[in-house]
């Protein structure tokens, strides 16, 4: 096993792209710093290597939230036209929120990100987070009481927006990145606001060194979340045969929803999955609340237990209600807008 501080050999490099040899374009997201210069380097290097490879484009968003973000973005410029690749940078226009920043600044990230992928013609969106990312985004999901898919942080590969997101670089330590850099005389820009103890991640980030020494480095929190994951991954597969089984039972229902006799039998977990899939179906306020699920979870559970009790509860846009010995969730009607 390679240490944290060696830099990424070309063998390292075709492992790490495997499995995207045959996509007709990709998506660098690029900002500038060690990280993406990093994953745009390595990436251009494997592809020098293939008999007919993707298509790399490397696109740069600009959030307009530091003086020093143009700069930053010729500079990736300049280095993806001596990569010989094409650059695009983006910027995310309109008022900023006062609050939530980060997860504002990430979903215009995103948002931005698929829209120049589609406009490529790429299938693939690849971003440069790294094992202490990962190590992060586990802690700060867990202090903010994450469940068991929360805590899986970030996966490896998954969709957005109608295209392939991948991390290749997840299992990879930042100092590894920064030592490739280093051995191929690449430089790199180094934004102040990753060490801004305004914002939660740089504040985590300053306590790793004193979690390292109790055990918690990143290459253990990181494997925590592998662990978790596949343990997600496994109660959703106990979750969707629970489904198949309640909607298999419950055929020729004429109202939709669940037994709740069946429902009450399964284990907690698959009944909290449950409800907040159907909840999240057919609400219209986005996601509901791991939370406020819980708490409905127990009034549901009570109200099939004590029975011929009812129960109406509206839950991010939809209403669940227990009657008739059965749990039914549909539609809420439209919040009325306040008048003056």
């Amino acid at each position: 096993m390679p240490d944290d501080q060696s830099a990424i050999s070309a063998r390292d490099a075709k492992r790490l792209f495997a499995g995207l040899a045959s996509a007709p374009a990709i998506v660098l997201a690029v900002s500038g710093g060690p990280d993406s210069v990093a994953l745009m380097w390595l990436a251009a290097r494997w592809c020098r290597g293939l008999a007919r490879a993707p298509r790399l484009i490397s696109v740069t968003v600009d959030h307009g939230l530091r003086p020093e973000a143009a700069r930053e973005a010729r500079d990736v410029k300049r280095l993806a036209q001596s990569l010989e690749l094409p650059h695009q940078t983006l910027r995310w226009t309109g008022p900023k929120p006062r609050t939530g920043l980060p997860a504002a600044a990430r979903e215009a990230r995103y948002r931005l990100l698929a829209q120049a992928a589609r406009k490529h013609g790429a299938t693939h969106l690849l971003t440069a987070h790294t094992r202490d990312d990962q190590a992060e985004t586990f802690l700060m999901r867990m202090l903010r009481g994450s469940g068991i898919a929360g805590l899986a942080a970030m996966a490896g590969e998954t969709e957005r927006e109608g295209v392939r997101l991948v991390r290749p670089l997840l299992d990879i330590s930042k100092a590894r990145l920064i030592a490739t850099l280093k051995r191929a005389g690449v430089g790199f820009a180094d934004d102040p606001t990753n060490r801004d103890t305004a914002f939660t991640r740089p504040r985590l980030r300053a306590l790793m060194p004193a979690l390292a020494e109790e055990g918690g480095d990143a290459r253990n929190l990181a494997r925590l979340a592998a662990r978790l994951a596949r343990a997600n991954a496994a109660v959703e597969v106990l979750a969707d045969g629970a489904e198949r089984y309640l909607a298999l039972r419950d055929q020729g229902a004429p109202r939709a929803g669940f037994d709740a006799v069946l429902f009450a039998a399964m284990p907690e977990e698959i009944r909290l999955r449950l409800l907040k899939r159907a909840i999240d179906r057919t609400g219209h306020e986005g996601p509901a609340e791991l939370g406020k699920v819980e708490t409905l979870l127990a009034a549901l559970d009570r109200a099939v237990t004590e029975r011929g009790t009812r129960l109406k509860q509206t839950l991010a846009g939809a209403v669940i209600s227990v009657a008739g010995g059965r749990i039914r969730v549909e539609p809420a009607p439209p919040r009325r807008a306040r008048s003056g």
